[in-house]
């Protein structure tokens, strides 16, 4: 599907809801474009529309969020009925930020491929797109 070559594997960081702390996702999409990545960040407060949109348009491998309003299972669900509706489950998703632990079997259930609570090292995130994209 996607070569071993990071440049080749694209990468969406998305902001949903109305979250307004985006310094941890910035820091997320440095590092990811650091490893080789292409990475598209799409800035704050978007809903799930507007991820999926974009997602599509950009046509990438990984659609990954950063949430700290604890808003993710509520906005997961329903980004994975757009994930359904359009065709999109073979995407790689990946969720970070303030996910308590107790959330994580919920978020696994939704769909989501990855979980990086607070304090994960962004190794470890390149590691597992690199793995699984």
């Amino acid at each position: 599907m996607i070569a071993a070559d990071n440049s080749k594997i694209k990468i969406l960081v998305g902001k949903p809801g109305l979250d307004g702390h985006d310094v941890g996702a910035k820091v997320v999409v440095r590092a990811l474009m650091d490893a080789g990545f292409e990475v598209v960040y799409t800035g704050l407060r978007k809903t799930p529309s507007e991820i999926i949109e974009q997602a599509m348009k950009e046509e990438v491998d990984v659609i990954g969020l950063s949430s700290l309003a604890g808003s993710h299972i509520h906005f997961c669900t329903k980004l994975k009925g757009l994930i359904d509706q359009y065709g999109l489950k073979d995407k790689l998703w990946l969720i970070g930020g303030c996910v308590p632990k107790p959330d994580h079997a919920e978020l696994k259930r939704i769909g989501l491929d990855g979980i990086f609570p607070n304090g994960s090292k962004l190794e470890d995130i390149v590691d597992f797109i690199k793995e699984n994209a």
